[in-house]
This record gives C-alpha cells, structure tokens and sequence, in this order.
C-alpha cells in the first residue's frame, strides 16, 4: 500500500520561506516521477512542480518559477519543496503526488495523493 505524508506547512508572513517534505511509503520512489499540487479554496487544483524519475529534472508551474525549488531523495523515500519569496496568492492546501513514469501537469497523471499540508501566507 503507497502512502504519502507531506508536513512543513504552516502560517508565514509575505516574503517569506517554507520548506515542504513528503515522504512516501509502500513504494520506492526511483521508479516515478514525483509532483507537487496545491488548491486553493474555491479553485481547481493547480500543478506546481516535478521531479523526474530519470534523471531528476524538475520542472515547474509558471506561478512559481523562480521561487519554489523542488528536489526528491530516494535513498529516503522523500520529496521536498522549497518556497521563497511567498505572496498570498500561494496559500493552498499542498499535495505531492506519484505514480506516474513521466512528470506532467495532469492530476489524472499520479495515481497516489497525500492528504495536503495547509500553507497559509498572511501578515
């Protein structure tokens, strides 16, 4: 059974930095690529970065290149988003994501979801 628990999430002020982890279970990651996700209230999930499985390429959603780094750890089953420079159009509930050989920004892509961490920026 594949779980997936992300933690890292919280209240910060605008400008501000967070660093988003998930680590996964049931699987080893070196097979899938890996996916952040997020949702605000009131609107569709949006895509917002990837890791590849093959040579660990990541790629991301225009909303936050530049800002938001991701990375993954296969030795440790884990996947990590890093988040400067935070406004509020970025609080939403973030989700990573796997089950899919190739990155791309389909939720219908990742057969796995974590349950989210809440990401709340406000001063």
């Amino acid at each position: 059974q594949v779980q997936l628990v992300e933690s890292g999430g919280g209240l910060v002020q605008p400008g501000g930095s967070l660093r988003l982890s998930c680590r996964t279970s049931g699987t080893t990651l070196d097979y899938y690529a890996i996916a952040w996700f997020r949702q605000a209230p009131g609107k569709e999930r949006e895509w917002v970065a990837c890791v590849s499985s093959s040579d660990n390429s990541a790629y991301y959603g225009n909303s936050v290149k530049g800002r938001f780094i991701m990375s993954r750890d296969n030795g440790n089953n884990a996947a990590y988003l890093q988040m400067n420079n935070l406004n509020a159009e970025d609080t939403a509930v973030y989700y990573c994501a796997t089950g899919s050989r190739f990155c791309g920004a389909g939720s219908g892509l990742y057969g796995y979801w974590g349950q989210g961490t809440q990401v709340t920026v406000s001063s």
